[in-house]
Parts: structure tokens; sequence; C-alpha cells
């Protein structure tokens, strides 16, 4: 039986890596959360081992032709829901307290609003939400009281550290890369990168389109752009900064001069752990930083010129409206295409740029615009450099 203290915890996308990562933590945790809500898209061999371990009261197969069609345990079978629907229900469930939101690419967006309407605590690790719909998520959350917690290492060390001062103390934030596997790389080289040197991170583990992300510095992009949403501050505020060691995980300088930087190892069990516990901080089975052997801790400026998707980054954080939406299209896209070897490594950016570039700007979209320009952009990315 759960303890009075216990709080209980969907995690949305928990055959992935984040996803095993929250289940460790809670694992880990000595009975302070417990799993209500389990959900997967392909993975459901994984995720029926989940439920049999964890127990939840609601398991969700987004696959809803693959779900219906699973052979799951008898025991299992009445807690099963199916669809993008079955996940937005589940999202909004009274029993749940926290939703871990770690479903990949815009697949995670509804999901997330309807657990932000319902008033839940976001553990945030779908940065597309805000990347996407930053403006509406923000204004639904004020509506109905949900926190957003990040997950992003990033974001957390940028959630943690700019509580040394006041919000009007802030002056910039600096949030650390580690610069991918191409981070040395000469940029014609960098442009014929294979998939198998892009997924071949020199410091993370990860899923491989983040990694992808991380080799073309696309996912520094939208951490600039989901930060402008996460802590209110003008793209002009927000600066990336090279990190080889990933041992700071970012920066906050004040208008003093004071920098409080957040160090850790590359463990994204700690954010996790911050993120479901927060305001406390609970002991969990994390890596411990050891300071008793020499380490050193590099900074440089990255170069704008091997990677192009800094500046889109930049643009969509300063002009926000459809810009977000369009540009996270296009570059799922054009990641997707990448892997399977119909676009080159050094077109990425440039796709991204093209379609963005093209697209029907305006300032206070609605979520069926958005919507629907998601849609035009993956339409576009799709046949775009093909002739």
């Amino acid at each position: 039986m759960d303890s009075p203290s216990c709080r209980h915890v969907a995690v949305f996308g928990s055959t992935g890596s984040i996803g095993r990562n929250a289940l460790e933590v809670i694992r880990g945790t000595g009975g302070r959360f417990a799993v209500a809500a389990l959900s997967a898209h392909a993975n459901l061999e994984l995720l029926a081992r989940q439920a049999l371990e964890f127990r939840p009261r609601w398991i969700v197969a987004t696959d809803a032709e693959a779900g219906r069609a699973f052979p799951w345990p008898a025991e299992l079978r009445d807690r099963v829901r199916f669809g993008p629907d079955g996940l937005d229900r589940t999202a909004a469930e009274a029993e749940i307290d926290i939703v871990v939101a770690a479903i990949v690419g815009s697949a995670g967006l509804s999901s997330t609003l309807a657990a932000i309407d319902a008033g839940k605590r976001i553990a945030l690790a779908n940065k597309e939400t805000l990347v996407v719909a930053g403006g509406l998520a923000i204004e639904r959350a004020r509506a109905s009281g949900a926190e957003i917690v990040p997950v992003d290492s990033e974001h957390s060390a940028v959630f943690q550290a700019i509580r040394a001062g006041r919000p009007s103390e802030v002056a910039r934030v600096l949030l650390t890369a580690s610069g991918g596997p191409f981070r040395d790389w000469p940029s014609e080289r960098i442009a014929r990168a294979t998939p198998a040197e892009a997924l071949a991170h020199p410091n993370w583990s990860m899923g491989r389109k983040i990694t992808v992300d991380s080799a073309t510095m696309m996912n520094k992009a939208l951490e600039v752009i989901e930060a402008r949403w996460l802590f209110d501050l003008p793209a002009e505020r927000l600066e990336v900064v090279v990190h080889r060691q990933s041992i700071v995980h970012s920066m906050v300088e004040f208008v003093d001069g004071s920098v409080v930087a957040q160090l850790g190892p590359p463990d994204m069990r700690l954010p996790i752990l911050y993120a479901l516990a927060f305001p406390e901080r609970l002991a969990g089975p994390t890596l411990r930083l050891d300071i008793t052997k020499p380490f050193t801790l590099d900074f440089e400026p990255p170069d704008p010129e091997r990677f192009p998707a800094l500046a889109l980054g930049a643009e969509v954080a300063r002009r926000g409206g459809t810009t977000g939406a369009v540009l996270n299209a296009a570059n799922e896209v054009a990641v997707e295409r990448f892997l399977e070897g119909s676009l080159p490594f050094g077109r990425i950016a440039a796709g991204c740029r093209a379609v963005l570039d093209r697209h029907d700007y305006e300032s206070d979209p609605s979520l069926e615009t958005l919507l629907r320009l998601d849609r035009w952009a993956r339409k576009e990315m799709q046949q775009w450099n093909r002739s």
C-alpha cells in the first residue's frame, strides 16, 4: 500500500531512454513515488515487462493497431488503453500527480497539453511542447496551476541556478553544449558525415533523433527556444557555450556579474529525480561528482559556420509565433531522411531554413494553426532538395 506521502507518476514514453531512467529513479527512491501509468508506441514487449513490475493502473499503447494485436498478459488486459486519445485521457486522470513527458518529438504535444490543462506537475523532457506551442503551453499552465519542471539537463541546471536571485536580477542564461561528435571536424567533413558517425556521441547515451540533433547542434537551438518560454527571457539573453566535459550543465549570470552553475556527472537520473521531488532534494540512484580526482572544465564559443542550426534557434526564439512549429517539424523529417540516407548531413539545417523561410508566419497562432503548419512543414521537408 502506498504511503500518504507517495506521489503517483505517469511515465509517457517509458521504453525510451528518459522513460527507462525515470523508472530507475522511481525504483531507487524507497517508495516516495509510485507508477500510475506507462505508455509506449512500438516497444510493447518492454512496456508489458515494465507493467508487470510496476503494476500501473493504466497502460497506453499509442499505436492502437499494434496495441490491440499484442498478446497482453491476462493480468494487464483490462488496464490497457489505445491510441493518442488514450494518452490524453490518462494524462488528465485525477489519481496522477506528476506526468513525465518523455515522448520524443511533436507526438508528445497533445498529452503534455492535456496534463497541463489538468493542473499536473509536468516533468518535461519533451522540449517540442514549448518549441512548437510555448506561448499556449505557458498560458494554459498559468490558468490551470500546472507546474512545468524541466528534465533536460541544461534546463534543469538553469531551473536550479536561477533560484540564487530574483528574476529581475538575471542578466543572461548560458546553456552548455558538449559540441557533439563533430566539434573538432572541419565543415567540409561534417557535411559528409554518415549516420554511424553522427550517432557516436562522445558523452551521452541517448535516442537516435536527439543524438543526431546533438551532432547538428539543433538540440541546442531547440533548447534556446524552450528556455525562452520556461524562464520568460528574450532571445538576446540566452547564449550557448561549448563545454566538452558535460559537467557544468548550464549557468546563470546575474546583474552583479556573479555566475551560478550546476555541476554533476552526465547522468539523466539527476534532473529526473529533481523534477519529481522538487522542491525537496532526495537521495537516489544518481552518479556523484568525484572531486578527489583532477579534472578540467573547458569553455569555448560555438562555431556558427559549422553549426548553422544555432542561428535558426536564435531566430525562432526572437520571432516566436509559428516559427517554432515549422522548425521543429522540418527538423524531425530532415533527421529521418538523413538516417534513411536520402538527405546529406550537411543539408539538414539548410532544409530547415528553406522551409522556415517559405511558411506563412503568424505572430499569435491558435493550436489548430500550429498543427496545420506542422503537417505542412513535414510535407515540404519530405520533398525538399529531391530533384
